[in-house]
């Protein structure tokens, strides 16, 4: 198993740097965390978000792979479905051979409106377009169709997919399923029968809410204005495009009132580097895991914070894993 980190370059209002600064500093973040031993980077999707959510991660692993030697590369996820497969498959295969064979293919359907009318595609087809998108780039690279070709074939794909029907489906295709639910195990396996694959061959990946810091009640109530950010920006594109009137925002206020144990509330836990590795552990053991990811940062959080959290998921967590 891996364990990584998770960019999505947010940057927003109240707290804004100069936007070369945020990418500098995140290539130097990835550089960091490599020579510390980190295992993997992901890069995620999305599009008019108003805090610059990272539009293009394959741009951005090119990048990281041209200032790293080691590292795993992955998008978690790329929305093929508003690509034509050959430009994904292109520009995967040309990130796959700056980084020797570092690449892993995370694909999702995605679920914001405006983002699919901003690419004239129709969104209540997403679902089959991402599987016909699947099975297109994987034709392409695994059969060398696109130049360059890439370094690895078969090609590392996965389907970012929720839900026991998602798990069926990315079973079926024979890929990797990016979610750590273990409700999902068994549709996923039954899908990779019905696909003609090994269930053996399963293989997971996914995101864990986590941020890890030495004293964790202090961080989270540094964190938790960036977080209801965060939570903010979603909830605004799930109704993006759909004229559906904007939720009522979350407010810290609300979220301090959630505050369970320490450093924890619901959809984010700071932990200590001892805490991180039990949940980590919690979540994987027995499951066919080979990626944990971990937020690198929410919503533009304190410098401090987030250059310590790398630190102690490299030094800390990684090796007691």
């Amino acid at each position: 198993m891996q364990l990584g980190l998770y960019f999505d370059l947010r940057n927003p209002t109240p707290w804004q740097q100069p936007w070369s600064q945020v990418y500098a500093h995140a290539l130097e973040r990835i550089v960091e965390a490599e020579r510390l031993g980190a295992d993997s980077v992901w890069f995620s999707e999305h599009h008019l978000f108003t805090d610059g959510y990272l539009p293009q991660p394959l741009v951005m692993a090119a990048a990281a792979a041209a200032r790293t030697s080691r590292i795993t590369l992955g998008t978690a996820v790329l929305l093929a479905a508003l690509r034509p497969p050959m430009l994904v498959a292109e520009e995967a295969a040309v990130v796959d051979q700056l980084s020797g064979g570092r690449l892993e293919l995370g694909i999702g359907a995605g679920y914001v409106v405006s983002e699919y009318e901003a690419y004239a595609t129709d969104i209540t087809r997403r679902y089959s377009l991402t599987d016909a998108a699947v099975a297109e780039v994987r034709r392409l690279l695994d059969d060398g169709v696109v130049t360059p070709p890439a370094v690895r074939r078969p090609f590392p794909l996965w389907l970012g997919y929720q839900g026991p029907q998602g798990a069926r489906r990315a079973g079926r295709l024979g890929v990797g399923l990016l979610s750590l639910d273990r409700s999902l195990l068994d549709p996923y396996r039954e899908g990779l029968v019905e696909g003609g694959h090994d269930p053996a061959v399963a293989r997971t990946g996914g995101m864990l809410d986590i941020i890890v810091a030495d004293d964790p009640e202090a961080a989270l109530e540094r964190i938790l204005p960036h977080y209801a950010h965060q939570l903010n920006s979603y909830r605004a594109a799930a109704v993006a495009g759909t004229g559906r009137p904007a939720p009522k925002e979350i407010t810290v206020e609300k979220l301090r009132s959630g505050v369970s144990t320490v450093g924890q509330i619901p959809g984010l836990r700071v932990l200590t580097a001892a805490d991180a590795v039990a949940a980590i552990r919690a979540a994987t053991d027995g499951a066919p895991v080979e990626h944990v990811y971990l937020w690198a940062s929410v919503a533009g959080m304190p410098d401090d914070l987030v250059d310590r959290h790398i630190e102690l998921v490299c030094t800390e967590v990684r090796p007691n894993l």
